[in-house]
């Protein structure tokens, strides 16, 4: 659950064109792609192979 200070922190980002949004698994076909590093997983996949990545 966000506080009051993220809440104000995401929309000083969000006015100034950062993303505030946890990253997520890319969708590429029938595959998911991470958005670290590229590398391309089955639809099960929960951690980045290649680099280690995991969504939030």
């Amino acid at each position: 659950m966000a506080t009051a200070n993220e809440d104000i922190f995401d929309d000083f980002l969000d006015e100034r064109g950062h993303t505030t949004d946890s990253p997520s698994w890319e969708r590429d076909y029938n595959k998911k792609r991470c958005p670290d590093c590229g590398g391309l997983h089955g639809l099960d996949a929960s951690t980045c192979s290649v680099c280690g990545w995991q969504p939030n």
